[in-house]
């Protein structure tokens, strides 16, 4: 089974978008209401049974059952009678809408922390179609339920064999967007290592580098648009909360943040195109990069968006048929990629020079070697590949290991390092 995920952009009319605001708004308080009975539940159940709390609570009989998604769902038809503007909306968008607040509960329980919090006015932006009986995309429409016909930008079509099974109506500054999910019985076999390999190392300097010295010029998107978004916040700042300019001023803000979005979701799904072309098997870092968006480069890292790009490059694999796995990523830097030795540089050094088998080369293309060689190693089929390499190096200078390591691996795949006296 193949699913895959179709962004179309939507021009609704003036009566649709004012119907499809009012929907929004009503699934915003009937998540506030079902999140609201959780809380009670779990408040009256949460007090020593000796003392009472600080705070009033609401007294639940032991009986009453805990407010799952099956018993609120339940409820609904119920509630309908209570407050008629429920009615307005879809059943099955209603229902999706307690699913999402289960669904965070759930992952509440799971992690341990992140506990569902009330949305505010405007913070419900989508609603899902979760199912369709026929395709409800004909030409440059699309039907929903109690919508009608919407103009769709069909900008490419619905593959054939493909059947639609949900659509999610999403609203952003830049206007509004169908996510069609398309399912086939086809089935794509996960890819396999094969074709050139190259390794792939991520940075601040130069955006990515790869093991055969290709080199892509780093990309600052939030800092080349950030004159024109300061302006803008600066202009929020000055009007007055809740009133009619500070709705405008704050859309142009989002618009802004929606352009910088669009442009590196752009950049990275055309570069991840380019690698695909380059290899048929890619290999790259396994690193956390929550971990450097907490240093004095945090504001660059996260405007780098590499967690990302890796996500759009293993996508973008698997769909044309490129493998794509992680390594490890300790000392990928620190490490000759010739002779496999550690050799210690300062952040601010740029080049790499082996003392041991004098290979010299771009820093950045030798970390890449260095990710391409551990990728290697993990589809190797000699076992003891990596001792054998541990315990060779140990004895420095007693012979050079370029020939030994090149017996497993093709010239035509690792750059040829270069030789100094």
């Amino acid at each position: 089974m193949l699913t895959l995920n179709y962004t179309y952009r939507l021009y609704p009319d003036q009566k649709q978008v004012e119907l499809l605001n009012e929907w929004l708004e009503t699934c915003r308080n009937a998540y506030n209401y079902a999140l609201r009975e959780l809380k009670d539940w779990i408040a009256s159940r949460k007090c020593p049974i000796d003392r009472c709390s600080l705070e009033s609570e609401y007294i639940m009989s032991t009986d009453y059952p805990f407010p799952g998604y099956q018993q609120q769902q339940n409820n609904l038809p119920k509630a309908k009678k209570e407050f008629p503007r429920l009615s307005a909306v879809p059943s099955q968008v209603l229902q999706t809408t307690i699913r999402r607040l289960h669904d965070a509960w759930d992952f509440f329980q799971k992690r341990g922390y992140g506990f569902p919090r009330f949305k505010k006015y405007g913070q419900i932006k989508s609603v899902l179609f979760p199912q369709f009986s026929t395709n409800p995309i004909t030409g440059w429409q699309i039907k929903l339920p109690k919508l009608g016909k919407v103009q769709i930008n069909l900008h490419r079509p619905i593959p054939d064999g493909f059947v639609v099974k949900q659509v999610r109506i999403l609203k952003k500054a830049m206007g509004w967007f169908a996510i069609a999910s398309i399912q086939s019985d086809i089935f794509i076999p996960e890819p396999v290592p094969h074709g050139h390999f190259i390794g792939v190392d991520v940075g601040l300097n130069n955006y990515l580098t790869t093991s055969d010295g290709f080199i892509e010029p780093g990309r600052k998107f939030f800092k080349t648009e950030h004159r024109r978004l300061k302006v803008l916040q600066r202009r929020l700042s000055k009007k007055k909360k809740r009133s009619k300019n500070y709705e405008k001023a704050r859309i142009k803000v989002e618009k802004q943040h929606n352009h910088i979005a669009f442009k590196r979701k752009d950049y990275q799904f055309k570069l991840a195109h380019k690698l695909c072309d380059i290899a048929g098997t890619i290999f790259v870092e396994d690193i956390d990069f929550r971990t450097m968006a907490k240093g004095f480069l945090g504001k660059h890292t996260i405007d780098a968006a590499f967690g990302q790009f890796r996500s759009i490059l293993f996508h973008v694999g698997k769909q044309r048929g490129v493998y794509v796995a992680e390594v490890d990523h300790k000392g990928t830097s620190q490490t000759c990629p010739n002779c496999r030795i550690e050799v210690r540089k300062e952040l601010s050094d740029r080049w790499h020079s082996c003392p041991e088998c004098f290979y010299e080369v771009d820093r950045d293309v030798a970390s890449a070697q260095e990710i391409c060689n551990r990728g290697y190693e993990t589809l190797s089929t000699q076992g003891l590949w990596g001792k054998e390499i541990g315990c060779q190096v140990g004895l420095s200078g007693a012979f050079c290991l370029d020939k030994w390591r090149r017996a497993a691996i093709s010239s035509s795949d690792v750059g040829s390092p270069h030789h100094t006296s």
